[in-house]
């Protein structure tokens, strides 16, 4: 098949978006199929206000009716609702093409937290969006009865998986970091719709580790000087931080899924989170993580959990089961 994909997340950006489009594409050649990205890198763009990181495509629409024209493809995936998003629905829909589009994150809840919008006025537009989509991709259960409750319509299951190989435990890094046990490790965006504020907050033991960027970073250095902040990490770099960390906390609570959950339990790093839609939809009631509203109270508790089940766990994520749906 040949399947287009059109995404305004795309590369340099860092987060679940990006990395789970990537993986899956790459995925999806393995068996047999040609994917071709729409992607903002083919575009004039701007930067989005109040996250510079992510830039918008400006007035795509001709330029993405052409790449698809060229593509002939046989599916096309709409990925984000932004700019080239609404551009090639507008050219699905001109046409009487069957697209899928996902919801991968709860964007009406991040442009409140930028902005105070109402939610319900962004899941206005979100619904408006989505309701053209022959089927609307979710990654969780808990997020497939929340969008129905909210009226969204052929709702179906988009799991996530893990690179095992990659993340996993090494025993050889737990002196890399040489900073004062246990270490609390964060990773991924810096942004107040991540609410690390909450972790940074926590009164522990030992120290807290950071990695990542954002357009909050800055705020939080100036805020917090006891927690050390190791910037974004890639690759082998990343999974080794993983690894010579002690608990994984997740403070974040508009997570649809949380792909750093599944890094972190690859490595054998317990997982601290909020008993919330992400969290405990992926985690459920495994011995790998402390879901709890005292945030602390989970990470103390996580500091507890046997290494050993935890990878044993993410090692039941796989992306060809992604690929596949």
């Amino acid at each position: 098949m040949n399947i287009v994909i059109v995404s305004d997340a795309w590369h340099p950006q860092v987060n679940g978006v990006v990395r789970t489009l990537d993986t899956v594409g790459k995925e999806l050649t393995g068996l047999g199929h040609a994917v071709t990205y729409i992607t903002p890198d083919r575009f004039h763009s701007m930067p989005c206000p109040t996250y510079p990181e992510i830039r918008l495509a400006f007035m795509p629409g001709r330029k993405v009716a052409r790449l698809i024209d060229a593509v002939q493809p046989c599916a096309i995936h709409i990925a984000t609702e932004g700019p080239l998003g609404l551009a090639a629905r507008r050219y699905c829909t001109k046409r009487k093409l069957p697209f899928t589009t996902a919801v991968h994150t709860r964007f009406p809840e991040y442009v409140q937290a930028r902005t105070g919008i109402p939610v319900s006025w962004t899941y206005h537009i979100m619904r408006w969006f989505h309701a053209g989509a022959a089927r609307v991709m979710v990654a969780t259960e808990s997020m497939r009865t929340e969008l129905t409750s909210r009226r969204f319509r052929n709702l179906v299951a988009w799991t996530r998986g893990v690179d095992v190989t990659l993340f996993r435990p090494r025993p050889e890094t737990r002196e890399m970091l040489n900073l004062p046990r246990p270490v609390w490790l964060y990773v991924g965006r810096v942004a107040v719709e991540k609410n690390i504020g909450a972790f940074l907050a926590l009164d522990l033991p030992g120290t807290k580790l950071v990695v990542g960027d954002g357009p909050q970073l800055n705020e939080l250095r100036r805020k917090h000087p006891e927690v050390k902040f190791a910037g974004a990490k890639f690759g082998e770099d990343l999974a080794a931080h993983y690894a010579a960390a002690d608990v994984f906390v997740f403070a974040s609570r508009t997570d649809t899924f949380g792909l750093v959950l599944l890094e972190a339990l690859a490595a054998g790093l317990p997982v601290a989170a909020y008993p919330v839609t992400g969290p405990k939809d992926v985690l459920g009631n495994a011995p790998v993580a402390v879901l709890d509203e005292d945030l602390g109270k989970a990470a103390r508790a996580a500091l507890l959990l046997d290494p050993a089940a935890c990878r044993k766990f993410a090692e039941t994520f796989g992306w060809r089961t992604s690929a596949e749906q």
